[in-house]
């Protein structure tokens, strides 16, 4: 994950594309190449760049990665970029241009990226054998040839940053799935790892939803048992091949990176073209209404399930209930400009300051008071799955029609099931989708937008 605790190599992706379109760029402002239209050669690589480099794949490189699929990156990556960086000629008409200046700028920019990246590769993995940082927490599931290999790998290449702290063999007679999840609970254990063949098909369901509920990362050693007919992601190891059963849009080093970035634009225009002057009326028409604070901050569950202060619109009486129950139709605790701002949802725009913050997204699962989270993750199969990634303003949840009071068990489940398939197929364009039926939404009323 982009930001959880411990996991500063999710920094590295954004660090690394802004040192590298730093030195595409820098290297062509400084060799004599003679542009005409220095400006346009400038978005056109930079452009390049950032489109090679995601359909390569080009920054996705984990801690166990073999340095020959870096090569394979770096090759891949500048064979595309020379191709495109000649064609810059022809498509522009640019004749002015050296085709050897132009030779020698892509020589020194292999050389510059190609240091670069196996500089920062090699110091991770100093880092992580040497200071032990950014260090994993993992235990084994299994006790047959294939485990041994793994904790093998663990132990001994320190560079991987995995720490194995203890296996478990599911033909033990005191083994039990129970006492197994309550280890992994208290020693704070980040990832488990699972040999299929030692367990039965009741374990591994068991397994897999411990692992959703608790925020686990749970990885699985094959053999020929089937695990389920979705799609499954292969890892290697040190050539031992590791099975992934969720692979999460958001924990991509990229993807985090730009969500995050377009949540910091978004807020910011909302906060200063709409709060600044939307802000200071609806604080006079809430102190006219009703004695009481502007805001109304309650704790909520967030992601990686830290609590943090949401920010809202008052639009209720101040009462004590506020934190353990929900608005519901026709409530007398909500104030006639409350009823207002509630069914337009403006009482929600001071969450764009969470964005800015950072504890909020744009668009996510919709943040649930402690109470509920509480209730529900012992009553909703796979409740916790939705804190993998940041709560929202808005959500797919939310603009399907499941939005505001809970009144029967299927509203809270149906939620849920959008939660989830949010978590697991995000994309921008989802994002988009989900705020512009979001605001069609505001216009023209909600059902239990009270």
């Amino acid at each position: 994950m982009f930001f959880k605790q411990g996991r500063y190599s999710g920094f590295i992706t954004p660090i690394s594309y802004v040192i590298d379109l730093l030195v595409v760029n820098l290297l062509a402002h400084y060799l004599p190449i003679q542009f005409q239209f220095p400006i346009l050669f400038h978005s056109y690589i930079s452009l390049a760049w950032i489109i090679i480099s995601f359909r390569n794949e080009f920054y996705k490189v984990h801690r166990y990665t073999k340095v020959v699929h870096i090569l394979k990156l770096l090759f891949v990556q500048f064979v595309f970029f020379f191709l495109l960086l000649y064609a810059f000629i022809g498509f522009f008409k640019q004749p002015n241009i050296s085709r050897l200046s132009l030779g020698q700028y892509f020589i020194f920019t292999f050389i510059a990226v190609f240091s670069i990246k196996f500089l920062n590769y090699i110091l991770l993995m100093k880092y992580r054998r040497r200071v032990r940082g950014n260090i994993r927490r993992v235990v084994v599931i299994g006790k047959n040839k294939k485990t041994h290999q793994l904790i093998k790998v663990f132990n001994e290449r320190t560079e991987f940053g995995y720490q194995f702290v203890k296996q478990f063999s599911p033909n033990a007679r005191d083994f039990s799935t129970a006492t197994t999840f309550e280890y992994i609970s208290e020693n704070k254990i980040d990832e488990i790892y699972c040999s299929v063949s030692e367990l039965t098909d009741f374990e591994i369901t068991e397994f897999i939803d411990y692992a959703d509920n608790n925020l686990k990362t749970l990885k699985f050693l094959p053999d020929n048992k089937k695990i389920f007919s979705k799609k499954l992601k292969f890892e290697y190891y040190d050539y031992l091949p590791i099975l992934s059963l969720r692979d999460i849009p958001l924990h991509n080093s990229f993807n985090a990176f730009f969500k995050r970035t377009f949540d910091i634009v978004f807020s910011l225009v909302t906060i200063l073209g709409i709060l600044l002057w939307l802000g200071p009326l609806l604080a006079i028409l809430i102190r006219l209404e009703s004695k009481g604070p502007i805001f109304f901050i309650q704790k909520r569950t967030g992601f990686d399930n830290r609590e943090f202060q949401c920010f809202k619109f008052r639009s209720m009486t101040v009462n004590s209930r506020a934190d353990a129950i929900q608005a519901e139709k026709n409530d007398m605790r909500v104030t006639k400009i409350g009823r207002f701002i509630r069914r337009t949802s403006i009482d929600e725009l001071p969450q764009f300051y969470n964005v800015f913050f950072g504890n909020m997204s744009v668009v996510g699962p919709r943040p649930h008071m402690l109470k509920h989270t509480d209730e529900y993750a012992s009553k909703v199969d796979k409740y916790m799955l939705r804190h993998f990634v940041k709560p929202g303003i808005t959500g797919l949840a939310q603009v399907r029609g499941y939005r505001g009071e809970i009144e029967k068990d299927s509203d809270i489940q149906n939620r849920i099931k959008f939660d989830i398939f949010y978590v697991e197929n995000w994309s921008f364009f989802l994002d988009i989708k989900i705020i512009v039926q979001t605001v069609i939404n505001a216009f023209s009323g909600e059902e239990k937008a009270y």
